[in-house]
């Protein structure tokens, strides 16, 4: 049960990433359009808070890793959605007043916006790869059956958003729901370990 709540999270956490990456075009497109510059923006404030993450995380899990640490990492990363829904339009608006160039604008705007929630995304992975190992000499299996989970609720992720949520929901319900599950798998997972503690 140990290693499926660490699963749990790991899956989560892609599912979430991915989802996140794609609204984060619509919620940026009203104010600086959906060309390459944004999309680039994107991806590139993308890919450095995931590498900063996973330096943090793997950082942490040095020193005792608990599973009460990976639900709080875990937590975190959907907390950190309610300054998007709560902040959006204020941050948008308050950018494209300073500067209305997509390639500039859409940088700020993906930095202030998205950064710290895909930081914390980012401290996951390494993390549970720490709590999955136990022994060394089978480190890099772990690691690829984390990695292996995690990629491919991803990819789920970027395909029920993209194919369905975005046709059926607003970006601001789906933001809740991503939130609402996360906490759910993140308290999930603190349960099983108090329960195995206990």
């Amino acid at each position: 049960m140990r290693t499926f709540a660490i699963l749990a999270v790991s899956c989560w956490s892609g599912f979430m990433l991915m989802a996140l990456e794609l609204l984060s075009g619509r919620i940026l497109a009203p104010t600086f359009g959906s060309s390459i510059y944004v999309w680039g923006a994107i991806i590139t404030i993308f890919m450095l808070a995931l590498s900063i993450g996973y330096l943090i995380g793997g950082r942490m899990s040095l020193t005792t890793p608990r599973m009460a640490i990976l639900c709080g990492l875990h937590l975190l990363s959907g907390l950190l959605l309610l300054p998007i829904l709560a902040f959006e339009a204020p941050v948008l608006d308050g950018i494209f007043e300073f500067t209305q160039d997509p390639r500039a604008g859409a940088l700020l705007a993906s930095t202030a916006l998205f950064f710290l929630p895909a930081v914390a995304c980012g401290t996951v992975a390494p993390y549970a790869v720490r709590l999955l190992v136990q022994d060394s000499s089978r480190a890099g299996f772990y690691a690829g059956l984390q990695y292996f989970f995690s990629t491919a609720f991803s990819a789920a992720g970027t395909l029920l958003t993209s194919f369905y949520f975005v046709l059926i929901l607003e970006v601001n319900q789906i933001l809740f729901l991503l939130m609402d599950m996360t906490i759910a798998v993140a308290a999930f997972s603190f349960t099983i370990s108090r329960t195995r503690a206990a």
